[in-house]
């Protein structure tokens, strides 16, 4: 039995509420005493309240207030759960109050040593991200008790473009966090067919009694994804994107949300991607931009056009 095992079934046992002793323990588990002696003082050593009682009545028992304490977490998986709740915290995680209720668990049944090594990793950890004047906890939270339970739910809705609310009722099948900001995949009955929803555009959200069975292997990521990137029309079409540049810039090109999914062939100082034409000159002109003259054309040739084009453009929009 590994050691970890070892030492959850010893603390099932202390946890019966009666002192037991090593050599009971030593019994049960079938182990060596001393073996079981190590495992005792590496309980202890994590924090866990032990009470160890000398004597012909002795034994090793648990103080009552330690039948909330959670299961065990090394050092490193306690490290990785207070990182992970400085990065919901910044994404505006809904359930950030349950959140810090878990991690000030762990707190509390660390030692101090623990707690001071501990907290030298977690503050070395900062996340920054876009700061929101809009709390969308109340709404995460129901959107996420309507996809669990698998209920409806109404919203009024402020649709990119449109200065009038719509008013929707929406199968909501997943929530996604993408580029700082909430979405709600779901069936759409005005629309009778699957749509997005960013949460932020969302005046107000009511539950409702109408249950929804959610479609069979249903990919909400899929779905996204292929929601945000323009339809390949004609597959004939396509043709060859290809950029010369520095490495490091290459690559943050070739891992940008958009191109990416197109790349095709990728050397040290070259990248191919393959788009239609239409794509490419709607789209390319304007991501490439911020690059300045770190980036060469190769292929296509229309495409230097359409950048002089484009160029020329904003020249004109700046000087009048």
């Amino acid at each position: 039995m590994p050691k970890i095992d070892n030492m959850l079934a010893i603390l099932w046992m202390l946890r019966s509420g009666e002192k037991i002793t090593a050599q009971q323990i030593s019994e049960k588990l079938e182990m060596n005493i001393r073996t079981v002696y190590r495992y005792i003082d590496t309980i202890s050593t994590s924090g866990v309240p032990i009470v160890s009682e000398p004597g012909h009545n002795g034994g090793y028992s648990l103080l009552n207030h330690f039948v909330e304490a959670p299961l065990f977490f090394d050092f490193e998986e306690q490290t990785s759960l207070f990182h992970a709740a400085v990065f919901a915290e910044e994404a505006g995680y809904y359930g950030g109050e349950a959140l810090n209720r878990a991690i000030s668990k762990l707190s509390k049944y660390s030692n101090q040593e623990q707690e001071t090594k501990i907290n030298h990793h977690v503050t070395s950890l900062e996340v920054v991200s876009r700061l929101s004047s809009f709390s969308m906890e109340p709404f995460l939270k129901e959107l996420e008790q309507a996809v669990a339970e698998g209920y409806s739910v109404k919203i009024l809705y402020h649709k990119s473009g449109e200065k009038q609310l719509n008013d929707r009722l929406i199968d909501p099948y997943r929530i996604i966090y993408w580029n700082n900001k909430w979405y709600v995949i779901g069936f759409c009955h005005l629309r009778n067919d699957i749509r997005s929803f960013r949460v932020d555009r969302m005046e107000s959200l009511m539950l409702t009694e109408n249950k929804f069975n959610r479609p069979e292997n249903f990919s909400a990521r899929d779905f996204f994804i292929e929601s945000l990137l323009p339809r390949i029309e004609d597959k004939e079409g396509i043709i060859s994107l290809v950029l010369h540049g520095d490495k490091s810039v290459l690559d943050d090109i070739c891992q940008h949300w958009f191109l990416g999914h197109y790349l095709k062939e990728r050397t040290s100082n070259q990248a191919v991607f393959l788009l239609e034409k239409e794509i490419i000159h709607t789209y390319v002109p304007y991501l490439l931009l911020p690059y300045n003259k770190s980036i060469k054309i190769i292929e296509p040739i229309s495409l230097k056009k359409k950048m002089i084009e484009v160029l020329s453009e904003l020249i004109n929009f700046h000087e009048v």
